[in-house]
Parts: structure tokens; sequence; C-alpha cells
């Protein structure tokens, strides 16, 4: 494993880690891109070299390029998408939640589902394989990539920081909260998941029933036309 004095400021794995974690975890996302941003501003809590800003700059960009490699994926490559990433009942679960709440929320899900581990390959791919407009997507995704880079970097200096000479320490500190508030924001994303599906199932008090015009049309078709006003 490798220690969090590699990830130094001046050391070139640190610039390496911080483009291609993020940029590859959006379609690969066993690749811990948050915990490597943490883990650098861990090892770099103590500086102030004008350099940090290139790292998270950097972690902005491979989180950005790697949200619209997931898109074009989508777009180009549909049906091996929908095999690849959306295979079995918790795919296509997971793939019809990003479709409608894409449609609902828009960019908004595009910027929350950077915090949630998983959901941003889920939308981005789906945002592809629905032709999502490519303009709102762009500006969307680059929003997520400098504020997820920038909270999880700092997050990671503030561990650091709090735990001066232990980096270990603050590491699992730094990683304990992020893990917490991704927690959050899935619990939050599946209560409301539920209630918006309590409210569309039949017989729910919110669910409509059917319109009036229609109930008259079919009882008055059904109704039994008196004896006198039968043709003979």
């Amino acid at each position: 494993m490798i220690g969090l004095s590699a990830l130094a400021i001046s050391a070139p794995l640190s610039y390496l880690a911080a483009f291609w974690i993020p940029a590859l975890d959006a379609v690969l996302p066993i690749l811990p891109s948050e915990t490597v941003v943490i883990a650098l501003g861990v090892a770099t809590a103590g500086s102030a070299d004008p350099r940090i800003a290139v790292l998270v700059l950097l972690a902005a960009l491979g989180a950005f390029a790697g949200d619209n490699l997931g898109y074009l994926i989508g777009r180009r490559f549909s049906q091996v998408a929908q095999r690849r990433f959306f295979g079995g009942d918790r795919g296509e679960r997971r793939r019809a939640w990003a479709q409608h709440t894409l449609d609902r929320y828009g960019a908004g899900l595009i910027i929350l589902c950077r915090f949630i581990p998983g959901g941003r390959t889920a939308v981005t791919v789906t945002c592809g394989i629905v032709g999502y407009d490519r303009k709102r997507f762009v500006l969307a995704t680059a929003c997520a990539g400098i504020i997820w880079a920038s909270y999880a970097y700092f997050l990671g200096r503030l561990g650091g920081a709090a735990f001066e000479g232990r980096p270990w320490a603050g590491f699992l500190l730094a990683l304990g909260a992020a893990l917490v508030l991704s927690a959050l924001v899935e619990v939050v994303r599946r209560v409301r998941e539920r209630r918006a599906r309590d409210r569309l199932a039949p017989g729910s008090p919110g669910t409509p029933g059917p319109p009036v015009a229609a109930l008259h049309t079919a009882s008055t078709d059904a109704a039994p036309v008196p004896h006198r006003e039968r043709v003979s």
C-alpha cells in the first residue's frame, strides 16, 4: 500500500494520482478516487505551497473527464453500456431511478451524485443513453468536479491538521466523515424515492382516479334502456 509520505506536494505520483484515479473511477467504480484525494489533502496538510491548487485542479479535471467518458460510453455504446453497468434486476432498478430522477432534477442530480459511490456512474452513463443535453451535462459536470475535488481535498487537510504528527489518524477521520456524508446523501435519496413511489402507487391518496367524464360515459352505456323508450 502506498504510504501517505509518497503523496507529498513534490512527488510526481501525487499529480498522476490526482488526475487519473478520479478520471477512471467514473467508469471503474472500484477505484477509490475520493480516498485518494482525501489522502492528498492529509499528506499536504502542513504545506502552504501554491502547487496545492494544481492538485485540486487536476482532481477536478479528472472527475470532469471521467464523467464525460461515462456520457460518451452511454451515447456511443448504449447496448454494451446497458449490459455492463445495468445488468440484472439491481442494475435495472438503478438505471430506472437515475432516468426518473434525472428527468425531475436535471443538473442538480448530476452534481449531487458526485458524492454517491456508484451513483455517479449510473447517472453519467444514463445521461448518454437517453441523450441528455450535452451543454448542460458539460456545465453540470464541471461544477460537480470543482465542488467535489475541493471538498475531498480540504476535508483531508482538516483531518491532517487535527492530527498533526499522526497523518493516518487524520486520514481515517476525514475518510470517516466523507463516508458518513455519502451515507446521509444515499439515505435521503432512498427516502425521497420511496415517497415518490408511494405517491404513484394505485390507491394512494395522491393518485388521481378515473376522469369523471369517462365514468359518466361508462355508466350511461351500461344502463338499461327503459321499456317505454324501446323501439318496437
